[in-house]
């Protein structure tokens, strides 16, 4: 079995009327750069679309990446969500269906600097019954209002992806 790696940007991200980053580009000294800003204080979401291509079983887990927009110490709390609909077999509407429990980890800014890339890794403990070649809706958010996000300012997504097994 290989890993699937579907990988997520800001550019594709799509969002519900509140609550949600806001898109930058930042221009940096030789390129461009790209990222969602996720507001403390507050939970912010965002969205994407694809295909489960050869899920095997087992768990889903969704790596972030992430830096700091001038904070040099803290905790995040990045979270993740799926809603999985099987074609030709649910009978559920699309517009209506829900969102499987969130999951959650609390990753730490290594220091120093701001602005340094990081990673973390959230399994998807309710995986809504997911099965091979599913629509998937994927929910990342900070948790920004929670008492265990201690990061000051914006945390920057700078993209993810969800990592599975296949066939």
């Amino acid at each position: 079995m290989a890993t699937q790696k579907t990988p997520f940007v800001p550019e594709d991200a799509q969002f519900l009327s509140t609550s949600f980053p806001q898109y930058l580009k930042i221009n940096g000294s030789e390129f461009p750069v790209t990222v969602l800003a996720y507001d403390s204080g507050t939970k912010e979401s965002a969205f994407w679309k694809f295909k489960a291509v050869n899920y095997g079983s087992g768990s889903l887990t969704a790596v972030i990446r992430w830096t700091s927009d001038t904070a040099t110490s803290g905790d995040v709390v990045w979270g993740a969500q799926v809603a999985c609909i099987t074609q030709d077999t649910d009978t559920q509407d699309i517009t209506t269906k829900a969102l499987a429990s969130a999951s959650t980890v609390i990753d730490t800014h290594l220091g120093t600097t701001a602005r340094r890339e990081m990673s973390c890794s959230v399994t998807v403990a309710n995986a809504d019954s997911i099965t091979a070649n599913d629509t998937v809706w994927l929910l990342i958010f900070r948790d920004g209002a929670s008492g265990s996000d201690t990061l000051v300012g914006d945390a920057f997504f700078i993209e993810a992806s969800m990592e599975y097994s296949d066939t």
